[in-house]
């Protein structure tokens, strides 16, 4: 099933195209890798496709929530938090999930806020262990790729339909990107339909690759 679909997309403004004529799908279970030169809208095209930006042109059609890995100067770890109260206060925020309890005591309803959320907080951090991530590390002393993991586990934390993630390979070494895009594989192995921008994919990467602003357009 497709979760994003886009046809003409664009974004026009008084100093020109953002980006445009962009047709992209992403399907649950799929990878797309959106590509392409410094300016070319990449991160403005990703912020779009999960409802945090506007567009004026074309056609957008988005099924299920959408949420945001690491988007720098948008969606970046609190500097003040450790990763490990970075899940806690996602899931805080989050609620609990289960919507069927009934007439249920006070003090029956606080367990059950905190049952869920310990189970939810040990899943995530298990999400962890493959990952070159200290949940005892505060967000400020996080390196470019702890943060993509960083936010990879919160916005899996809800349950979205679609998860988004800007610049992956940024201030990555080789061993760095293919972890990257090996965690970015997973993501969409588990359902999620996951678009990632990116300077380039790394050969091997199970993704469609989407590139834009290549070659320029005018105003």
């Amino acid at each position: 099933m497709n979760i994003v679909e886009t046809s003409g997309l664009g974004l026009r403004t008084r100093r020109g195209w953002v980006y445009r004529d962009v047709d992209l799908t992403a399907a649950s279970g799929e990878l797309v890798a959106v590509t392409g030169p410094p300016g070319s809208g990449r991160t403005s095209l990703l912020l779009t496709l999960a409802g945090r930006f506007p567009h004026n042109h074309g056609e957008l059609r988005r099924r299920g929530p959408a949420a945001l890995g690491q988007v720098a100067g948008v969606h970046e770890p609190d500097p003040t938090l450790t990763v490990a109260e970075h899940i806690t206060e996602r899931l805080l925020l989050l609620g609990p999930v289960p919507r069927r309890r009934r007439r249920l005591v006070p003090v029956a309803a606080v367990r059950a806020r905190r049952a869920y959320r310990r189970d939810a907080y040990a899943a995530a951090v298990a999400g962890l262990t493959d990952a070159p991530l200290d949940p005892d590390r505060y967000g400020r002393d996080l390196t470019p790729v702890e943060r993509q993991v960083l936010g990879l586990v919160l916005a899996s934390l809800g349950g979205p339909s679609l998860i988004v993630a800007d610049d992956v390979d940024a201030g990555a070494d080789r061993p760095e990107r293919e972890w990257m895009w090996g965690a970015l594989e997973r993501l969409a192995d588990q359902g999620y339909a996951v678009v990632a921008s990116a300077r380039a994919v790394e050969p091997g990467v199970a993704a469609t690759v989407h590139r834009i602003g290549d070659p320029a357009v005018p105003a």
